[in-house]
């Protein structure tokens, strides 16, 4: 359709758009992607096996992980070594987490408290967690204890690291005008600190979630009794390679409930981030 250019006067055709369709398969994309990346390599794994390019016990065919499966699944094995770790990495999660989070915005505000605790907290998370997990099991036993700390020491840094960068780019205009509206340090800190800096903490919390699957495994290499690290050690030694891909499987499936459990609490909490982006 033509229209007066209300300058020129000269008419021009306008051009049509597509952002309709375009939309339509972005949306398309967001569902397909993350369904069809499993179904691939899925295919992948069944053509390997099939053409027989690895002997069976070091990769075996779909099959047989989903028949170990099935077992597992029916005789109750999975479900009491699952709920085990979970029983571990909840609590971790959640104390890790507190603790990192009232340590980085202590850190982000004082520059004195960086400068004295910055060079033991990288340290500490330099070592390999592997190389003091035995000391938390000579320290806190053999039980769940030490495989609780463990989950918190593994999570407390990625989620003190983004609180403390969360707490500092708080734009110094907005606190100028909490400043001039003579703002308590609690309205400070309910009204514009937390919410300028939950995109970040929420961020680190993501992947805290999964790191805590680790520390709750690794806790379970060096001692325990049950618990997917040791159903894990557990079939390598009794070379049952097909429980281990479902004990393996079964670890990715727990880091991904957490880590979508996390990404649906951010997207409650940054609705209002939504309408603002929106309005």
């Amino acid at each position: 359709m033509l229209q007066p250019n209300t300058l020129s006067g000269i008419a021009f055709a306008e051009k049509p758009t597509r952002k309709p369709q375009v939309s339509a398969l972005r949306r398309w994309l967001r569902w397909f992607v993350p369904l069809g990346s499993p179904l691939l390599l899925l295919g992948l794994w069944h053509i390997i096996t099939a053409l027989e390019l690895y002997p069976a016990f070091l990769i075996p065919p779909p099959a047989a992980v989903w028949a170990e499966f099935v077992a597992v699944i029916n005789d109750g094995t999975l479900w009491e070594h699952t709920a085990v770790t979970l029983s571990e990495l909840l609590p971790g999660l959640f104390i890790g987490a507190s603790i990192g989070i009232i340590l980085g915005y202590g850190i982000g505000k004082s520059p004195l408290l960086e400068e004295l605790l910055t060079p033991i907290i990288v340290g500490f998370q330099a070592t390999p967690i592997v190389a003091y997990a035995p000391l938390l099991v000579i320290w806190f036993g053999s039980g769940q204890t030490s495989k609780i700390v463990t989950c918190a020491v593994i999570v407390f840094f990625p989620t003190m690291m983004n609180t403390m960068i969360g707490i500092r780019n708080v734009p110094s205009g907005l606190r100028d005008v909490m400043r001039s509206l003579r703002a308590t340090r609690w309205q400070t800190l309910t009204k514009l600190e937390i919410p300028a800096a939950l995109p970040v903490i929420l961020a680190g919390l993501k992947t805290s979630a999964t790191l805590a699957v680790i520390g709750a495994v690794v806790g379970e290499f060096v001692s325990a009794g049950n618990g997917l690290g040791y159903l894990v050690t557990a079939a390598r030694y009794d070379y049952n390679t097909p429980l281990v891909y479902v004990t393996i499987l079964t670890m990715t499936a727990v880091a991904l409930m957490l880590y979508c459990t996390v990404s649906l609490l951010a997207w409650v909490l940054l609705a209002w981030q939504r309408r603002g982006n929106t309005g």
